[in-house]
């Protein structure tokens, strides 16, 4: 079967992006994608980028650049997904999508993919012993021996010497004489000498007088095919030569003398091959003792690394159970070192952790997930302190709640009313807002403070009808408060803050605006959501409603005109 042409393109592209490195900007990385397309120009991404940095600044999260070129008209979202799907290699149907994450996995290159080369400590610290070990002990075998080497050529040559100096002493007597018993009784221990191979004396007609070659004796002496003779002390000359069997030599010669006058000479032949076998000897010794120092390192480098990877293997154990959330996980460790003192420290971090977590998990229970992120995030903000903002204000409050209570049992009322905030918790928190408190059977939310949104009044608006809608559905004869729910809305400036003492404190707003969405709620009957005029002026295009006469309400001077809603259009569905 034959590969189409875009087939092949296809295939050059997987084969390309593995090797591409990923860009750390997913940003510019997109951008770049609709740029090498000509989707957009340099000038519209710059634009885009600035829309979106604004957008930021204005609603507090990010919004997607592929989104804002779409609202910009640059480009339309099937050419987007389109651009992305062929440079990425991915199947993302909308922007909506987890783009970012995908490129991020697809764009990684060969090398970043694979799999980092764990070595653990315990091999890690053998390895460092073992070659520590081996280079000092190479190093201190070459010094010893290169000494030790020197010390047997130095007591070799002495040890010559020596017997040099003896023959020559003892063979002025038999030279003189001629006396060839006394003089081969001199040499006749000389073969016992170890390294020493031969002693010869001769006369001054260069005839051998004594050899410890017995058969030697009385011929004339040849003398040395080699020769180079160097001086030593006394008179002592050396040369180093082979021998016809193949060993190599260094010969000592000494004049032998009596009153001045030359009688003959002494030579003494010493063995460096013998040298050379004490010198292999010494390194086979060094290498023995090497290798037992090497094992002995070597497992001495195990225990260390057992001992010290071991503490650590649990300390990584443990860190991946905090990651997973299980922060009661202890670690036990008997040691009184610093690895005790870590194992401890981190069991103490693991306690802290559980206090803080089962603090955020009851504290999200009082306020939504974004607020509780932003004072996790930052619990010093200047806005915990007190801060003007335009908010919407929602009141739930049940009709006839005092008389239901006295007629029912106090268990049967707890359960009405929880399950009367579940609803309407869920629904606040649905849309953006959170509960502020629960007062008695009221409930106030607040739409646009901490996290500001643009749309807090459609927000409240919408979660005050999807409240009322749970309401009707949930309600039966099991629970009777759900019908009787009467909800009002109100927008303005609030003062929204920490606000209380040292001992008990709570994130709370105040002000007129909380205040008049309190009255209106008074207007409200059972099932009604009542409003203010100022929600109405703002969400004319999607509310129908019906005017309620101008009320006078505590605390306003003037009347204010409350409004029920009949019926809202969502214009951004």
């Amino acid at each position: 079967m034959n590969a189409s042409p875009s087939d092949l393109t296809i295939l050059f592209y997987k084969i390309k992006n593995i090797f591409k490195k990923s860009s750390k900007d997913y940003r510019l990385t997109i951008g770049e994608v609709l740029k090498q397309r000509n989707i957009i120009t340099e000038r519209q991404l710059q634009t885009a980028l600035e829309v979106q940095r604004e957008k930021l600044g204005k609603f507090g999260k990010a919004i997607r650049l592929g989104q804002i070129i779409v609202e910009l008209g640059y480009a339309t979202e099937e050419d987007l997904i389109e651009a992305i799907n062929y440079d990425y290699q991915l199947s993302v149907a909308s922007l909506n999508d987890d783009i970012k994450t995908l490129v991020n996995e697809k764009r990684h290159t060969l090398i970043e993919g694979l799999p980092a080369v764990r070595v653990p400590i315990w091999v890690q610290l053998f390895g460092t012993t073992f070659i520590i070990i081996v280079i000092t002990i190479f190093i201190l075998s070459a010094v010893i021996l290169n000494r030790q080497k020197e010390r047997l050529y130095d007591q070799t040559i002495k040890t010559g010497l020596v017997s040099l100096k003896y023959f020559g002493s003892n063979a002025r007597i038999g030279l003189l004489e001629d006396d060839l018993i006394k003089l081969n009784s001199l040499l006749k221990e000389a073969t016992t000498v170890e390294g020493l191979l031969y002693a010869i004396i001769v006369n001054n007609d260069n005839v051998i007088k004594a050899h410890t070659d017995l058969k030697q004796i009385n011929h004339e002496f040849d003398g040395f095919s080699v020769r180079g003779d160097k001086q030593l002390q006394g008179g002592v000359t050396y040369f180093n030569y082979s021998l016809p069997n193949g060993h190599k030599a260094l010969n000592l010669t000494e004049k032998v003398t009596f009153q001045n006058k030359k009688l003959g000479e002494v030579h003494v032949g010493l063995s460096i091959d013998f040298m050379e076998k004490m010198i292999r000897k010494e390194q086979l010794t060094i290498v023995v003792i090497t290798f037992f120092i090497v094992l002995f390192g070597i497992l001495v480098a195990v225990l260390l690394g057992f001992r010290f990877s071991k503490p650590l293997s649990k300390l990584v154990h443990a860190t991946e159970e905090i990651g997973r959330g299980n922060y009661q996980h202890k670690i036990v460790l008997a040691r009184n070192d610093e690895l005790g003192n870590l194992a401890a420290s981190f069991n103490r971090m693991g306690d802290e952790l559980w206090k803080n977590a089962q603090m955020q998990k009851s504290f999200g229970k009082y306020v939504g997930s974004e607020v509780l992120d932003m004072i996790m995030a930052n619990p010093e903000k200047t806005w915990l302190k007190g801060h003007r903002n335009e908010a919407t204000i929602i009141f739930c409050d049940i009709r006839g709640f005092t008389s239901f209570s006295e007629e029912k049992e106090p268990e049967e009322i707890v359960e009405g009313l929880n399950q009367y905030f579940e609803i309407a918790t869920k629904s606040v928190m649905n849309h953006g807002g959170y509960v502020d408190k629960f007062i008695g059977d009221a409930v106030l939310a607040v739409f646009g403070v901490p996290v500001y949104h643009h749309d807090h009044m459609a927000r409240a608006v919408k979660a005050a009808i999807e409240m009322r809608q749970s309401f009707n559905s949930a309600n039966g004869a099991k629970n009777l408060l759900l019908g009787s729910v009467g909800i009002s809305i109100n927008s303005g400036i609030v003062l929204s803050g920490n606000i209380g003492s040292q001992v008990k404190m709570e994130y709370t707003v105040i002000g007129d605006s909380v205040n008049v969405a309190s009255r209106l709620n008074s207007l409200a009957n059972s099932g009604e959501i009542v409003v203010s005029k100022n929600i109405v002026e703002n969400l004319k295009h999607s509310l129908q409603v019906k005017p309620l006469p101008p009320q006078k309400i505590k605390g306003k001077s003037d009347l204010v005109e409350p409004f029920v809603i009949l019926e809202y259009n969502d214009m951004d569905r």
